[in-house]
């Protein structure tokens, strides 16, 4: 639903407002992805204190990794808050952004979007909590909220003949009430743990729990993963032309469902790795297994879209943006890797798993980023995916596949160390 709607919003925004504005549009929606580490990686700390709670209503453990957590995040909300005033007050906008953004309204636009962000960061965290107790299928549908809030606000600005400029706060607005949506469920469901949690941050007498062990291996990645990865269209908006970004967004656009759909999956399987770290079991899916499933889910559907993109191109863009094949397979590879690394990442998921994967990502990102400035002048839009493939693929996928076979080899033979010494205490 939210890949067709997209399509929808795409197309209405060509042809009401014209590419300046979807371009503007797609460069700001693209913000969020480039700061997840305002958080500080928090959730992390959060999502494990909820999977590895036997009663999340009353666990002690929990109440103060959310003291901790929800008086770190007031400050993450203030810090982003002053730094969209700051940048707007400087006029450091179209410095930071490029040229994609416009005259008129792009730094009050990017303002807008990223205040409402920093608001966001005090409840964001609900759908964490929901996955983390196995209500994953609730954070799906609250999550298909946000394109037809877009599409709903999108329709209004035509109706009312105002200017296609702020489309993207109305984005980041969506978030903000699927948070908020959120975050109530979870404070039913573990009531009155939230409240009191809340009770305890204000009480400076309190002494929260600690989270940044787990935390900032997971701020690491959250830091390197977006300047690596997310940072495309920033980085074509400064170095390539706007029809690179416009090529790049639409292609994007429309094979990003699958990596939603990759997201969603993975974050469900978290809680279950950390229910069986917890316990020192084998957890009942194998990451190996889910790895492959995966990966063969996504190239059927990667070949499905890339057979419909001359359609779904036409239909978004009204034959304005035409896509290569080169650009399509490119995103095809790229989700099918990333789809296959999902499972060994949510496998490691505890501190010395975050670690490591954190220790990679940061080599990562000057080979992807790396390339994907040496590419563009030659390679265009293709440049930012080919870069992600390779930084995937050698940063990510191999080394966690590794670890994740050898951690999985180690609880087998302490299974079976354990089995041999009952044995023997019975034969005795």
């Amino acid at each position: 639903m939210s890949a067709v709607l997209g399509i929808v919003v795409t197309r209405l925004i060509i042809d009401h407002f014209g590419i300046d504005t979807y371009a503007q549009y797609i460069l700001l929606v693209g913000i969020a992805g480039l700061i997840p580490f305002s958080d500080l990686g928090l959730t992390a700390a959060i999502m494990n204190a909820v999977a590895g709670a036997d009663d999340p209503r009353r666990d002690n453990n929990l109440r103060l990794v959310l003291v901790s957590c929800l008086r770190l995040l007031a400050g993450c909300c203030v810090t982003v808050v002053s730094v969209a005033l700051i940048l707007y007050a400087t006029g450091l906008w179209p410095t930071l952004l490029g040229s994609a953004l416009t005259p008129e309204t792009g730094a009050l636009a990017a303002t807008l979007c990223l205040a409402v962000f920093g608001f966001n960061l005090l409840i964001a965290f609900g759908q964490r909590i929901l996955a983390a107790l196995g209500m994953n299928v609730v954070v799906v549908l609250l999550s298909a909220l946000q394109t037809p809030i877009v599409l709903l606000a999108l329709w209004a600005m035509i109706q009312l003949g105002a200017g296609g400029g702020y489309i993207a706060v109305a984005s980041y607005l969506a978030t903000a009430l699927i948070s908020g949506l959120a975050i109530l469920i979870a404070a039913r469901m573990i009531s009155p743990m939230l409240g009191s949690a809340l009770r305890g941050a204000v009480d400076r007498k309190v002494k929260g729990a600690r989270v940044f062990n787990t935390a900032w291996p997971m701020l690491i990645q959250m830091i390197a993963l977006p300047i690596a990865m997310s940072s495309d269209r920033l980085v074509l908006s400064l170095v390539g032309t706007v029809s690179d970004l416009t090529q790049y967004s639409l292609a994007n656009q429309i094979f990003s469902p699958v990596l939603a759909v990759v997201t969603t999956a993975g974050f469900a399987l978290w809680p279950v790795f950390a229910k069986a770290r917890s316990t020192g079991t084998r957890a009942p899916v194998s990451p190996g297994k889910m790895s492959l499933v995966f990966a063969g889910a996504a190239a059927l559907a990667a070949l499905i879209l890339a057979a419909a993109s001359g359609w779904l191109s036409e239909v978004a863009s009204g034959g304005k943006i035409h896509l290569d094949a080169p650009l399509l397979w490119a995103f095809g590879v790229f989700i099918v890797l990333q789809s296959a690394k999902y499972p060994f990442g949510m496998y490691l998921t505890d501190t010395s798993g975050l670690r490591f994967q954190a220790f990679f990502i940061l080599g990562m990102l000057p080979v992807n980023l790396g390339l994907t400035i040496t590419l563009i002048p030659a390679l265009g839009a293709v440049a930012p995916v080919l870069g992600s493939i390779i930084g995937v693929l050698f940063f990510q996928f191999i080394p966690n596949w590794f670890l994740v076979r050898r951690r999985l080899a180690a609880l087998d033979a302490r299974t079976l160390e354990k089995h041999v010494t009952a044995s023997t205490e019975v034969d005795a």
